[in-house]
């Protein structure tokens, strides 16, 4: 089954870490990632730019809106994610909890569904050709 690891981090806990600290995680945290690869557990990492860079957009009534910045003011900010590959959730938990981000944040594990599953289901273009 694949897994999404969301990766969420604490701002204020990142920038209370002792000088290097920092660099000393994330070097934990990519050599975790480089052996899941080795595993065939990763399929896909990703590192999200500062919160302060994002463009949130909406639809309301017909109005198109762009604001600067997140969607919310939230403790924990999305850092990044984890596409994996694992036996059952219980299985992704324990992937979770060895990256060192759960200790400045959170990493939530959620199931991927099948979107092709999903697409054939509600009859969506281009089902019957995949």
């Amino acid at each position: 089954m694949k897994f999404m690891l969301l990766i969420y981090n604490e701002p204020a806990l990142l920038d209370a870490l002792p000088d290097g600290q920092f660099d000393a995680r994330m070097r934990d945290c990519l050599t975790h990632a480089d052996d899941l690869h080795r595993d065939g557990q990763l399929l896909e990492s990703r590192m999200l730019a500062e919160p302060a860079t994002a463009k949130t957009v909406r639809l309301r009534d017909g109005r198109l809106t762009t604001t600067d910045g997140p969607f919310a003011e939230a403790k924990e900010v999305l850092g990044g994610f984890n596409l994996i590959e694992a036996e059952d959730i219980d299985e992704a938990v324990r992937i979770a909890a060895e990256f060192p981000w759960v200790r400045t944040g959170s990493v939530e594990v959620r199931p991927v569904e099948d979107i092709e599953g999903v697409r054939r289901r509600v009859f969506a273009a281009g089902a019957a050709a995949r």
